[in-house]
Parts: C-alpha cells; structure tokens; sequence
C-alpha cells in the first residue's frame, strides 16, 4: 500500500493538492475535519462524543479520532492507500498513527510538507474569508493559527526526518507546479520500495526453479533458507550441524537458525530491489517473523505466490530427483518425503490463511510446463506491483 500524510500550514493549498493525489494514486482520502463533521451529521455514537466536546469549547482526543480513523481505514478496501490530511498533528498522533497502521500491517511512506512564506499565508486566508464570507478569519485569529502549526508540527517533522521519509515541499507557484514537485517524490518513494515475494507451496511443487526465475525477471534476491542451510552443512558451521540433523529428518529447522541465514542475506544485499523468500515462513509463527525482519527496515511483504501442486504430484516430483544428482539427502526415503509432506499440510495452511487475510496471495497452478507456470507466476507479480505502484 501506499501511505501519504499531507502537511502544510492553513492556507497552504492541501485540499486541492489533496484531491489530485488521491485521483492519481488511487488513494482514499482521510481528513480528521471531514470525518468528524460527517460522524456528527451522521448522528453516530462517535460523532455525537465528538459533538458534546466541540460544544464545550473543548478538543476532541485522541481516543476519539483514532477510533474514527481506524473505521474509515478499514472500511476502504478498495484503494491503492491512504492519504492523510492534518494528521498526525502532534508526535502523540504520530505514535498513535505508526501503531495504527502497524496493526494494519502497512506503514507511513512518506511525510509531504506544503511550504508556504507566512506572509503569503495570510494573505490567501484574509482572501479566502472574503470570498466565503468568512468573518471570524480575521489577521489576528490566522496568526494564532498559524503560530500554532508552526509550534505543534515542528516536532512532528523531527520525527519523520529522524525516519528518513520527511520531505519538505514548496509550496509557492502554480497549482499543476506543486502537484509536480509532491508526485515526483511520492515516485521516487515508490521506485525505492521493496518489493517482497514469498512463495509458498508443498515440496516438489517447484519453489526452487521458478523463483530462481522470478527473482532474475525483477531484479530481486532470491533467498532460499533451505540451500543456505545446506551450505552452512557443507561448511561444518555451528549452524550447520545444528541443522542438519533437522534437515535430514525431513522437519522443520529451529526459527533461530533460518533468522540468522536470513538477517545475514538481506544485509549482505543493501542495494537489492527486494527479495524472494523461498521455504520460509512454513509456520504462522515464521509468518510473524518475516514481518518482523522486514518490518525493521520499513518494508512489507508485497505478495505470496502459492504453486498449487497434489500430494501424488508431489511424491511423484520429489522420488524422480531422487535419481538425479540434484538429489537431497531426504529425496532416496519415501517415509520422509511423506512426512515432509504432512508437516506441510499440517503448519503450512495457516501461512496460506495469514496471507489471504491481507489479500496478498495469489494462487497458480503449478503442473504444466515451466515456462507456461512462469508466464502466469510472472502476470500476478504484474498485477500485485500495479496496486503499489
């Protein structure tokens, strides 16, 4: 997904740099204002809370608005991300906002900050009251107002510089202009995004050749946690011998080891467009650690690609390269291969389950010829990279 939040003083021209984003990016748009006033004029539970305060002279909390917020967010299924106009206004906000969208599983990509000269400010305000006929804009309440922005989001900004996704934009000049300058940097965010594939599917179903080829299409690291540890076996490292006797068994490797080959992998590649993780997460819990590793270097698994093979089909695959010199250790012993197998349909359906839940899998058939499965792996990568970019 792709995740904006729009700052810029009063006056600085957010609404309408606001309307093109979300019309270009496929965005849904979230203002607190907005959603507030419609819970109230909906006479919602929420909305009447809100209402009683705002009588009151007071401001509505935070409990309130994130509440709101969160509703607005998941109801909206249909859209490419989210822009946030005038939130978070506070570092609270901001904490409030990283854990909201956490919880969501995606993340804020980048904070645009309108720049606008307060001179000019105002006299856009004291124009804008006019044409409105807005008679409580007047010069001494826009300068409280802007005096506030000023002394409230200037935290705010030193939290999303220290994050590396603030950029400053200015905000002076023609409409078509700005909207130039705000989409250059939101494509360079996208550009630099990871992409992130799993692959998913039981043995035999051809994990291994296929994202080998989907890694060199879209120039990604392709990470096999299953050929790191047999290297770590060749070598005779600690992790090795730890692993082996896992490996030759047909069960799955302690979460430890596969975190440390894979930590491992993704610093040694600083540069990469993304990864292909191939043979991991087999578990739920391995799903949560992927997000975690990931989620540590601000990046999300893009999509799951499931190769849909039978379990014939697979004993079948696996007892043929038994015979060849790409052989495993495990391949030659049918009681492993169908253990394998068990363990897979047993903690692997879940992974499968987590996945859909965030409408990120894809399923294709994986009997055929490799490169007909290939050309229909590769048009769902297409379709997923459409929807974040």
């Amino acid at each position: 997904m792709l995740n904006i939040a729009l700052f810029g003083p009063p006056g600085a021209g957010k609404g309408t740099q606001s309307k093109m984003l979300v019309e270009k990016y496929n965005l849904a748009y979230i203002s607190t204002g907005d959603i507030l006033r419609a819970e109230i004029a909906e006479g919602s539970e929420l909305g009447l809370q809100a209402k009683d305060i705002i009588k009151q002279g007071g401001l509505v909390p935070d409990e309130i608005i994130v509440q709101i917020i969160e509703e607005r967010i998941t109801s909206d299924t249909d859209v490419n991300g989210f822009l946030f106009d005038g939130f978070p206004r506070t570092t609270v906000q901001a904490y409030i906002l990283e854990g909201l969208l956490l919880k969501l599983n995606t993340k804020l990509d980048c904070m645009l900050s309108l720049k606008v000269p307060n001179e000019h400010l105002k006299n856009r305000l004291l124009k804008r009251s006019e044409t409105e006929n807005r008679s409580d804009d007047t010069e001494e309440v826009i300068n409280v107002r802007i005096q506030e922005y000023d002394t409230k989001t200037a935290p705010v900004a030193e939290f999303y510089e220290e994050k590396e996704i603030y950029h400053p934009i200015d905000g002076m000049g023609d409409v078509g202009e700005i909207f130039e300058r705000l989409t250059s940097v939101v494509d360079q965010t996208l550009e630099h995004s990871w992409i992130n594939m799993v692959l998913l599917g039981p043995p035999g179903s051809g994990k291994g050749t296929q994202g080998r080829m989907l890694a060199k299409k879209f120039n990604l690291v392709y990470i096999s946690t299953g050929h790191l540890m047999r290297q770590e076996i060749k070598k005779g490292t600690e992790m090795g011998i730890s692993a082996k006797e896992y490996i030759e068994k047909g069960d799955i490797v302690p979460d430890e080891i596969a975190i440390k080959l894979i930590e491992r992998q993704i610093k040694t590649h600083p540069d990469a467009n993304g990864f292909i993780f191939k043979g991991f997460p087999r578990t739920i819990v391995q799903a949560y650690i992927l997000d975690g590793l990931l989620r540590k270097m601000q990046s999300t698994i893009t999509t799951a690609l499931e190769l849909e093979v039978s379990t014939l089909e697979s004993i079948k695959r696996l007892a043929a390269r038994g015979k060849t010199f790409s052989r495993r250790a495990y391949d030659a012993d049918t009681d492993i291969i169908i253990h394998r197998l068990e363990q897979y349909e047993k903690r692997s359906s879940k992974v499968n389950e987590y996945y859909t839940k965030q409408n990120k899998i894809h399923v294709v058939n994986g009997v055929g010829a490799e490169e007909a499965i290939f050309e229909d792996l590769s048009q769902s990568v297409s379709e997923a990279l459409k929807t974040i970019r």
